[in-house]
């Protein structure tokens, strides 16, 4: 069997064609479509990555959002709290003063009811002493009462001598006021003791019914008086200083 060349030259020709051809018009068109479908592919992929990365960094951004926001009610929350306990304890704080200073206050106005309860039960039992005793001095005084005061008045009459020469002015005569007359040597013993005490003035003596009993001496602008009412007057301020009463005017006797 004999080869025939020219045929295997031609079919191999034929298939060469037959491959450029299928190469040209098939297989180029389909390697082509491939290698776009694959390209896009390769770029969807890509924006699938950066579209699954930026949704990444949204979630993370997210999250920390949420954080943040759940940080912040709880920060918000604890200071909300301590605020309103801060308030409730001044508000406690600002009863317990009121509360205190009421009871201060209670027991203050306490004390000064008592104090003054106590201070009326001293006057009032002052005044009755005081009634008491000048009723009984009155009743009592006589005339020996009288001179008895007019013989002590004689030696304290030194104690205001000063006084008594400064409210003389230009009178020289002292007047001595008795309820009763005096014995003739309790007369002579208050003119020796007047003048030793102030000399170059002169003693009048005279009685007036109208006053106490015992010795109201006027010089010039000056009134002194040792009587049953001055004693009883001193007695009085006394009882008005332990009791805490206000001395009334036109009280000035001296003693």
């Amino acid at each position: 069997m004999s080869i025939d060349w020219i045929t295997v030259a031609a079919q191999a020709l034929n298939f060469l064609v037959l491959v450029w051809l299928l190469r040209r018009f098939l297989y180029r068109p389909i390697l082509d479509g491939i290698d776009s479908r694959e390209k896009e592919i390769g770029e969807r992929m890509a924006e699938a990555a950066t579209i699954r990365q930026a949704a990444e960094a949204a979630q993370a951004d997210l999250d920390a959002r949420i954080a943040t926001l759940h940080a912040s009610r709880v920060d918000t929350l604890e200071a909300a709290h301590q605020s309103a306990e801060a308030e409730r304890e001044a508000m406690l704080a600002e009863a317990r003063r009121r509360l205190a200073v009421e009871q201060d206050e209670r027991e203050a106005q306490r004390a000064e009811e008592a104090r003054a309860y106590t201070a009326e039960l001293h006057r009032s039992g002052a005044e009755a002493l005081l009634s008491l005793t000048r009723k009984a001095l009155s009743d009592l005084a006589d005339e020996t009462l009288e001179q008895r005061i007019v013989s002590h008045s004689a030696h304290r009459l030194s104690a205001i001598a000063d006084q008594l020469r400064d409210a003389a002015g230009d009178t020289r005569e002292a007047v001595a006021f008795t309820r009763d007359p005096l014995p003739h040597s309790v007369a002579e013993r208050l003119r020796e003791e007047f003048a030793s005490i102030l000399p170059g003035f002169t003693l009048r003596l005279d009685t007036d019914p109208a006053l106490a009993a015992g010795l109201t001496l006027r010089l010039g602008g000056a009134q002194v008086a040792w009587t049953v009412d001055s004693y009883l007057d001193d007695l009085d301020a006394v009882l008005q200083d332990r009791t805490g009463r206000t001395v009334p005017s036109g009280f000035a006797n001296a003693s």
